[in-house]
């Protein structure tokens, strides 16, 4: 049956573009694995290259010595700056250092620098080698990630606690205190200690009071026999017996009567 002629506004009936885009499907790949063929692999494997054994086995030679790395000036210097920081400082703080602004850390370092508390910042690479070869090895396993030295040349731990309260990006690992290493709770009880001047005064009280004592109790018999004499002597003066009572005169011995055998 023959369709009726179509009718398009401003075109003629059955009107088409002289040029039609027809797309046709085609393959996305168009080169697919293929096996060798069974000569060619035969082929290959006869012509594969083979390395000639060495005439001595690896195992049996001496182990090649590896070329020590020289460090360069710059990382010289750095280890002897931890060094000196670690020689010339009588309190050591290892804290973890968080990201904060650069403002609220150059607040920090004025607060603890108030107290002659000095802020560093060593690379873990520059401090392990130096640690690793001191004292100071046991405080190797502090130095894990970003970290921060706290050092001064007094130990002022209770000021340098009250201000790392206010500082929240800064926690605060261990330390050493002359010659002692301390976690975060030993320090917090080094720093309820009295200052030294305290302690040494009361060193002295108590070392004092045991000869003062002993002193006391050897006197005490000397000047309660030096009071009994006194007193003796007082009783006799009055005219009293020493025996007898206070006040009554002493009685003369009788005599014998002459008519007595």
């Amino acid at each position: 049956r023959p369709r009726a002629p179509l009718v398009t506004r401003g075109r003629p009936a059955g009107w088409q573009p002289a040029l039609q885009l027809v797309r046709r499907g085609s393959k996305a790949v168009t080169r697919h694995w293929k096996a060798m063929h069974f000569q060619r692999q035969k082929l290959m494997a006869l012509t594969e290259y083979v390395a000639p054994r060495p005439p001595v086995p690896a195992r049996c030679l001496p182990p090649a010595k590896e070329a020590a790395k020289e460090d360069n000036g710059y990382v010289r210097l750095l280890r002897r700056q931890v060094a000196e920081a670690f020689r010339d400082n009588r309190m050591i703080a290892v804290c973890q250092y968080n990201p904060m602004a650069s403002e609220d850390m150059v607040l920090a370092q004025h607060y603890l620098r108030k107290h002659n508390i000095e802020v560093k910042f060593f690379q873990n690479e520059i401090v392990r080698p130096v640690l690793s070869q001191s004292k100071y090895r046991t405080l190797l396993p502090l130095f894990v990630g970003r970290n921060v030295v706290l050092v001064s040349p007094e130990a002022k731990a209770k000021e340098m606690l009250r201000v790392l309260r206010g500082i929240p990006q800064i926690n605060l690992l261990g330390a050493c205190i002359d010659d002692t290493i301390l976690s975060r709770k030993g320090v917090e009880n080094f720093a309820k200690l009295p200052s030294l001047e305290a302690s040494q005064g009361q060193t002295l009280g108590a070392l004092a009071l045991l000869p003062s004592r002993t002193s006391a109790l050897l006197q005490r018999g000397p000047l309660l026999l030096a009071a009994l004499l006194h007193q003796h002597l007082k009783q006799l003066q009055a005219g009293t017996a020493p025996g007898g009572p206070r006040g009554s005169p002493e009685k003369p011995a009788p005599s014998q009567s002459a008519g007595s055998p």
